[in-house]
C-alpha cells in the first residue's frame, strides 16, 4: 500500500485496518508502542493486532460486539483495544477504580463475550464473591490456571479477515465515571473517531512521539491516542503518573506531544526537579477533563516548551471547544471556541434559547455527537435538547456563556449550581476567589441545605505546603471580595480534595463528608 496517511485521512470515512496495513508497509521498524516493559515496532504491532483480531473472529465475535478490557495501561492493553475494532467489534475498556459490582454490571451491559484482564484485577474480582458473567478470560500479563495468556491464545495473522463495517458501527463503549450506581455506556461511532483522527494532520501528528500518562479507559487519553495511531506515530505508555518518571520519559523519548489533566500540570510545576530535565522536544501539550485555571495555563506556557491546547468536551464526545492558549493569551479564562463543526449556545431554565452572551446552560451539537447510551434510550433523551426546528443538541452539563468573539466561558457544572435565597451561585466564582488567597493551594465549593436560604455555599481548602490555615481569616478575606448573595457560610481545611483518575473533583465525596459530620 503506497497511500500517504495524510491524504488517506482526508476521506470522510475509512477503515483502521487499512491505516495499520499502511504503517506496517511504510514504517515497519519505527517504534509503535513502549510501556517500559515491552516495546514493539509497527511491523510487530500490526502482526500481533491481526493475530488477536483473527482469534476474536474465530471465537464468533459479532459485528459491533463489545470486547471488555480491564487492567493497567500497557502495550498489550493497547493491542487488544485496537484489535477489537479491527476485528469488527468494538472496544469496551472498563474503569479500574469501579467496584466489582459495577464492573460486573458493565460487562453484562456491554454484551461482551471476552474479558481481557491482568492478574491483579482478576484476583480482586475473584475475591469479591460477586457472581461474574460467563466470559472467556484472557490474561494480559501471565497465564492463569483457567485462563490463557494473550500471546498463547492468538490465532495466526493469516486467518484475519477485514470485516464489513460502516461509519455508524460502534468503535468503542466508554463507561462514564459515575460515583454511584452503574456508569452509563457511551457509544462512539467509527465515523466519530475517524473525524477525531483527521484532526491530527493540522497539529503536527505525522511522525510524533506521544507520551500518555492517563489510562486507556478514559476518553481523555483517546483524544490523543486515536490520531497518534492513525498517523503512525509512536506511543509511550505510562501505567501510573509520576512526575519524575514523566520527565525522564519525556527526555529519553524526545516526546513531541502529550496529554495531561490539570492536576498533573500542577504537580509538574510544583516539582523541584522539573527544570533539570530536557523537555525541549515538546511541540504541543494537551489538556482536558477538569477546570484548568488561567493562572496555571500562564505558568505552563511560561515554563514548558511548545504550544498548549485545551480541549473542552464531554465523554459523550462530538461537541468540542478548543483553546490554542499559546495563540490567545488574552482568553486563558475561557475554554476556547467551538471547533470541528461544533456549535455551542446557552438555554435558560425553561429550556428556551438565550441571546448571544447571556449566561445559561450550555448545549451543543456537531456532526459527530455520540450515538447514545448503551441500552438506555431514556438517558439518551434526557441528555438531549431539541431546538425550535426539532434538531437535537447535547446538554453539556455546564453553566456558562459565549463571549462576543465566540469563546466559551464556564461558570460551573449545572448540577453543582447553588440556589441560595432565590439567587444562582456558581461554585467556580467562589473557588477562584479562594484560590487567590496566598495560603490556599486547592479549593472546592458545594451547596449544603440551609433553613434560612434553602442552600448555602460551603468551602473546602487545601493549604500550601500542608501548613495549618486560619480558616476564619481566609473566610473573611474571601467573602470581602464576593457579592452579598455569594458569600461562603463556612470553610473547612482538608489534606487533599478527593479527585477521580483524571483529576475531577469528586463533590459527591465532599457532600458525603458533610453528611457524615452531621450524624
Amino acid at each position: 500500500m503506497t497511500q500517504d496517511p495524510n491524504q488517506y485521512l482526508e476521506q470522510p470515512f475509512g477503515h483502521l485496518h487499512d491505516l495499520l496495513a499502511m504503517h506496517a508497509a511504510q514504517r515497519p521498524e519505527q517504534m509503535a508502542f513502549d510501556d517500559g516493559a515491552e516495546r514493539l515496532n509497527w511491523g510487530e504491532a500490526v502482526s500481533l493486532i491481526h493475530q488477536i483480531a483473527a482469534q476474536l473472529q474465530a471465537d464468533g465475535l459479532k459485528k459491533g460486539q463489545a470486547v471488555s478490557i480491564l487492567g493497567t495501561t500497557s502495550v498489550r492493553y493497547a493491542l487488544v483495544y485496537i484489535a477489537s475494532i479491527v476485528a469488527g467489534g468494538c472496544a469496551a475498556p472498563l474503569t479500574t477504580s469501579a467496584t466489582p459490582k459495577q464492573l460486573t454490571a458493565m460487562m453484562k451491559d456491554s454484551g461482551a463475550q471476552h474479558l481481557f484482564i491482568d492478574s491483579a484485577k482478576r484476583a480482586e474480582l475473584m475475591a469479591s464473591g460477586i457472581a461474574l458473567p460467563q466470559l472467556s478470560h484472557i490474561m494480559l500479563d501471565k497465564a492463569a490456571k483457567d485462563a490463557p495468556a494473550l500471546y498463547e491464545w492468538m490465532a495466526p495473522a493469516a486467518h484475519y479477515k477485514a470485516p464489513d463495517i460502516g461509519p455508524d458501527d460502534p468503535y468503542n463503549i466508554i463507561y462514564s465515571s459515575g460515583t454511584t450506581g452503574t456508569p452509563k455506556g457511551i457509544v462512539h461511532s467509527r465515523l466519530m473517531r475517524w473525524r477525531q483522527a483527521q484532526t491530527g494532520g493540522g497539529y503536527g501528528m505525522a511522525g510524533q512521539v506521544t507520551l500518555l500518562s492517563t489510562p486507556l479507559y478514559s476518553n481523555t487519553t483517546l483524544g490523543l491516542f486515536t490520531p497518534t495511531i492513525a498517523y503512525g506515530g509512536s506511543t509511550v505508555l505510562m501505567g501510573k503518573f509520576d512526575v519524575a518518571r514523566w520527565c525522564t520519559l519525556c527526555e529519553a523519548h524526545r516526546a513531541t506531544h502529550t496529554m495531561l489533566v490539570p492536576v498533573q500540570y500542577q504537580r509538574l510545576m510544583d516539582f523541584d526537579g522539573f527544570e533539570g530535565f530536557d523537555t525541549s522536544s515538546l511541540q504541543l501539550k494537551y489538556c482536558t477533563s477538569a477546570p484548568f485555571s488561567a493562572e496555571l495555563k500562564r505558568e505552563v506556557l511560561r515554563r514548558m516548551h511548545g504550544g498548549l491546547v485545551e480541549i473542552y468536551s464531554m465523554t459523550e464526545g462530538g461537541v468540542v471547544c478548543v483553546l490554542l492558549a499559546h495563540e490567545h493569551p488574552d482568553k486563558l479564562h475561557s475554554v476556547g471556541q467551538p471547533w470541528g463543526g461544533s456549535e455551542v449556545i446557552t438555554i435558560d431554565e425553561a429550556s428556551a434559547r438565550l441571546s448571544n452572551g447571556a449566561m445559561g446552560e450550555l448545549v451543543g451539537r456537531s456532526p459527530t455527537m455520540m450515538s447514545g447510551y448503551q441500552n438506555q434510550p431514556d438517558k439518551t433523551k434526557e441528555a438531549s435538547w431539541y431546538d425550535e426546528h426539532g434538531q437535537r443538541w447535547q446538554r453539556m452539563g455546564d453553566i456558562g456563556r459565549v463571549d462576543a468573539d465566540g469563546f466559551v466561558i464556564l461558570m460551573g457544572r449545572s448540577k453543582d449550581m447553588i440556589i441560595s435565597g432565590g439567587f444562582n451561585i456558581y461554585p467556580r466564582d467562589l473557588e477562584e476567589a479562594l484560590m487567590a488567597h496566598d495560603d490556599v493551594a486547592d479549593a472546592a465549593v458545594i451547596g449544603v441545605p440551609s433553613r434560612q436560604w434553602g442552600e448555602t455555599p460551603l468551602g473546602f481548602v487545601v493549604a500550601e505546603h500542608g501548613r495549618a490555615l486560619d480558616c476564619e481569616d481566609v473566610l473573611a478575606s474571601t467573602n470581602a471580595q464576593l457579592g452579598k448573595t455569594q458569600r461562603l457560610s463556612a470553610l473547612h481545611q482538608i489534606a487533599a480534595l478527593p479527585r477521580s483518575h483524571i483529576g475531577k473533583i469528586l463533590k459527591t465525596e465532599l457532600r458525603a463528608m458533610v453528611i457524615s459530620d452531621d450524624k
